[in-house]
């Protein structure tokens, strides 16, 4: 029998003993709560014709995977790619667009565009790939002006705006269903010792931003074939509502049937097990060490008040309900009012 030595034995080991004592900056979990690695994601996604990256705002790890699903996605799809992201409002589509096609220089482009704070850290990377490579690049979210008028209007705020403007958002009439969770929680938390901009049409004003990035998804080649790439926060696509509900209306309303794909990010303080409240939010989750730097301090400006506007603020509430454009086609599904909203038929 042949005997080894302790050493040998130690030389053995040394490789397990490393992978036990690393520090992984995320790992990632499927659906049903297990175990799965990037590889697993990437052959979803590739599978998939509108994939959603439910991102934490200020966390790098997120922002990085983004990048690298960014170029693993156009390494299979090459320029049947679309990006697209909540971080870009429609009116910045002709900057987008002109950036994108090399027609403007990079620092007119940053200058003129509005950009978060952690623009140049945290999405140029994925712009700028994406200008390289000459994908089209879509800017999904509604100017906050509009968002801010119906979080202090209502959505009849915006019965007044010309056919220009009505088309930088979802046309209406806007389904709005205060009974699904993302907007119910937002109800339940306005109320005393919340901000002043947090009114009761706080959930309707998140609907908006919802229902457009939905409509500019929709709009960006969903049915032509092309492979959709949103980054927007998580909480705009997690537990299969936001944005995802509103592509789910829009998709019933046709023969078409597309195959959706949901990550979101959190973080935890233990990442070597997934929390069973998270395991039902997407088709995949990356969990993120608690203690993972920040890229910013905090999220972005909350929505305000456009100074125009501030006069209605006092004036009694008006009793119809935002008309439809005739010139603009209605994406949303005639479903019923009542629906839950829930994944019956997730994807």
């Amino acid at each position: 029998m042949k005997v080894f030595s302790p050493f040998f034995l130690l030389i053995l080991m040394l490789p397990f003993l490393a992978m036990k004592s690393d520090k992984p900056a995320y790992k990632v979990y499927n659906g049903k709560g297990h175990r799965v690695d990037y590889q697993d994601l990437l052959k979803a996604a590739k599978k998939s014709d509108i994939i959603f990256f439910g991102e934490m705002h200020n966390n790098p790890i997120c922002h990085w995977l983004e990048l690298e699903l960014t170029k693993d996605l156009y390494a299979e799809k090459g320029k049947n790619l679309v990006l697209g992201a909540e971080m870009f409002e429609v009116d910045n589509q002709l900057l987008l667009n002109e950036y994108m096609s090399k027609m403007i220089r990079k620092k007119d482009f940053e200058a003129e565009a509005k950009l978060w704070p952690n623009y140049k850290t945290d999405y140029a990377p994925f712009v700028d790939f994406a200008r390289e490579k000459g994908l089209k690049f879509m800017a999904t979210n509604i100017p906050r002006r509009y968002a801010a008028i119906v979080n202090f209007n209502g959505f009849e705020g915006l019965d007044s705006i010309n056919a220009m403007e009505r088309g930088l958002m979802a046309p209406p009439p806007i389904k709005y269903i205060d009974t699904l969770e993302c907007y119910a929680n937002i109800a339940k938390n306005i109320g005393g010792g919340m901000p002043a901009h947090m009114t009761m049409n706080l959930g309707k004003a998140q609907a908006m931003k919802d229902a457009t990035m939905s409509h500019f998804i929709i709009k960006s080649g969903a049915f032509d074939g092309k492979t959709i790439l949103h980054f927007n926060g998580s909480y705009h696509s997690d537990n299969y509502q936001g944005i995802v509900w509103y592509v789910k209306q829009a998709i019933r309303k046709t023969s078409y049937d597309l195959k959706l794909l949901t990550i979101t990010c959190v973080e935890q303080d233990n990442i070597d097990t997934l929390s069973a409240g998270d395991a039902a939010k997407a088709d995949f989750i990356i969990v993120i060490p608690s203690s993972m730097t920040k890229t910013q301090p905090s999220d972005p400006p909350a929505m305000t008040m456009p100074p125009a506007t501030m006069s209605k603020m006092t004036e009694k509430p008006k009793e119809v309900k935002m008309k439809a454009d005739t010139a603009v086609k209605h994406q949303d599904a005639d479903e019923d009012d009542n629906d839950s909203g829930g994944d019956d038929d997730d994807d």
